[in-house]
């Protein structure tokens, strides 16, 4: 017999060897298994739930020994590498950790090894490359065994991430959805409302007419206008507010000077001002030409400034506008600041105030280079996060559409410090977003 036939003889005794030991091969792998610390998925799992297919690795491994040519071998290979890879799933399945699915294949490398290295001391006689062949034949099959557990992981995580994102998708879908809803609700409640409060200050007009040789009656019909004007313009800021939460307001970008812009509606404002003996300072370049939806950037000023003038008693108004470049970012910015009170701790605006100081925090890292970018920070405020009377509403206006118009808000606030509120617009758009 020459020395190949004999060599294949003596690697297929060896093979029956590994079959006839297989079950002590099993146990010393599972004992060794339970005793490792590291390893605790397997102790819920029975014997044959924890064999798995293990021994279906092994008939293949056996039968790789034994193969008479190349094809067999080959054949025997594809099975180990397929029985390799439904273990890895059911691993998987049983709630394995894959280092855990990874440490298990050492431990049965370890004992195969073994039981192989056992057989080689007691047949001193085998030629020198018949164990050399096993040693690579058992690397072989333990290295893809890894590899393959490691696959059947990788694909069943994918796989259940995307089911995830999916979901994800889906939830968020119908959240933005509700909230369009809601906001359409808003807008067509505050519309019904607003035709309601018509009639009732065309009756309240009436009434001062009839009411003007009564001063007592004439004092309360005036205060009942009032009150029906301050209505109104709060209907009309839920509308403004319910459009925007529907989604139903787009940006029309344009180039525009901002500066132009901003002067003259604080000078249409002034006046507003001089009735309650505040100043309204405006502060800046002659000329900011900038990309941006130049009505949008109005009604965030307007909504601002209006805000500000509202809660200042004493003192005035500083309206300010500037260009930015901040690590190659083109930006302009807004800056509206009172001498007011400033939010009070224990105000309805609190969790607005605390969402637009941890921008402003951020904003700041940025400026001193150990943030993000400016240009990503966004503000967040709290579901039916709003300050008293019509304040909140004007704010969140502003913020949802600092959020339309890629811009972030943040604020600066102190009580009995006055208020600041900042603005920063991109200068520029990407292409894609040109209407």
């Amino acid at each position: 017999m020459s020395e190949p036939n004999d060599t294949k003889a003596a690697l297929a005794a060896l093979a029956r060897y590994l079959a006839a030991h297989r079950s002590e091969i099993l146990r010393n792998w599972q004992r060794s298994v339970e005793l490792d610390a590291e390893l605790t998925s397997s102790t819920t799992l029975s014997r044959s739930q924890f064999n798995d297919h293990i021994p279906q690795v092994l008939d293949a491994f056996e039968r790789r020994l034994q193969a008479q040519d190349p094809v067999e071998k080959e054949v025997a290979f594809q099975d180990e590498k397929s029985s390799a890879a439904e273990h890895g799933q059911h691993r998987w399945q049983q709630g394995y950790h894959q280092r855990e699915t990874i440490r298990e294949w050492a431990h049965l490398h370890y004992w195969v090894l073994d039981a192989l290295e056992e057989y080689g001391h007691a047949h001193p006689q085998l030629q020198s490359q018949v164990m050399p062949v096993a040693r690579r034949a058992l690397v072989r099959l333990c290295g893809e065994g890894v590899c393959q557990s490691a696959a059947s992981y990788e694909r069943l995580q994918r796989a259940e991430a995307a089911t995830r994102v999916r979901e994800l998708e889906g939830a968020l879908q119908q959240l933005q959805a509700l909230e369009r809803q809601r906001g359409e609700t808003w807008r067509e409640a505050a519309h019904d409302l607003r035709g309601t409060v018509s009639v009732i200050s065309n009756a309240s007009l009436v009434l001062a007419r009839e009411a003007a040789s009564d001063p007592t009656r004439l004092n309360t019909s005036q205060m009942l206008q009032r009150s029906v004007g301050s209505l109104r313009a709060l209907l009309g800021d839920l509308i403004d507010l319910g459009r925007l939460e529907a989604g139903e307001e787009r940006r029309n970008l344009a180039s525009f000077d901002a500066a132009a812009l901003l002067h003259e509606h604080c000078e249409n404002l002034r006046a507003l001002a001089d009735e309650r003996n505040l100043f309204l300072k405006t502060s800046g370049p002659q000329t900011l030409l900038v990309e941006g939806d130049a009505v949008k950037v109005q009604r965030i000023a307007q909504n601002l400034i209006l805000n500000a003038i509202s809660v200042t008693t004493v003192g005035g108004v500083c309206v300010e506008w500037q260009e930015r470049n901040l690590s190659g970012l083109q930006q302009w910015l807004l800056c509206v600041q009172d001498t007011g009170p400033g939010f009070q701790s224990q105000s309805a605006a609190a969790p607005l105030e605390r969402v637009l100081r941890e921008a402003t925090a951020e904003a700041h890292e940025t400026e001193a280079g150990t943030g993000p970018p400016a240009a990503t920070l966004r503000s967040h405020t709290p579901q039916g996060a709003t300050s008293a009377g019509g304040e909140g509403i004007g704010l969140s206006i502003v913020k949802r559409l600092c959020e339309l118009l890629d811009a972030s808000l943040e604020l600066e606030t102190a009580p009995g410090a006055g208020t600041t509120f900042r603005v920063v617009f991109p200068r520029t758009y990407p292409p894609v977003e040109r209407p």
